[in-house]
């Protein structure tokens, strides 16, 4: 069982580290989109490719408040809450098979 709970301990990991790096690539277009960047730089255009697909569907069903779009803080708190319930969850379950939680 040891062999399960190491893959889960590295699963874990890797999800959480996945989370993390998206969760801040959403800060930095955040950030982009404050200072109004050139949208032909390569940057800010991986930065809006990579989260447009998930930002759009939430950006469709919320209103804006004050002109201001809160979509990416929507984002950041179900990124938060899967970090929070799945990765601990994940790591719970690799505990209770014999691994030890890093």
């Amino acid at each position: 069982m040891f062999i399960i709970s190491n893959f889960l301990d590295a699963l874990t990991l890797l999800i959480n580290w996945g989370l993390t790096i998206y969760m801040w690539i959403i800060i930095f277009r955040v950030i982009v989109s404050w200072v109004n960047a050139d949208p032909y730089n390569p940057i800010v255009q991986f930065l809006y490719q990579v989260t447009e697909p998930v930002l759009y569907p939430i950006r469709t069903r919320l209103p804006y408040i004050g002109g201001i779009d809160i979509s990416p803080l929507i984002v950041i708190f179900i990124i938060w809450f899967l970090q929070v319930f799945l990765v601990r969850t994940l790591r719970d379950i690799a505990a209770s098979l014999g691994g030890s939680p890093f």
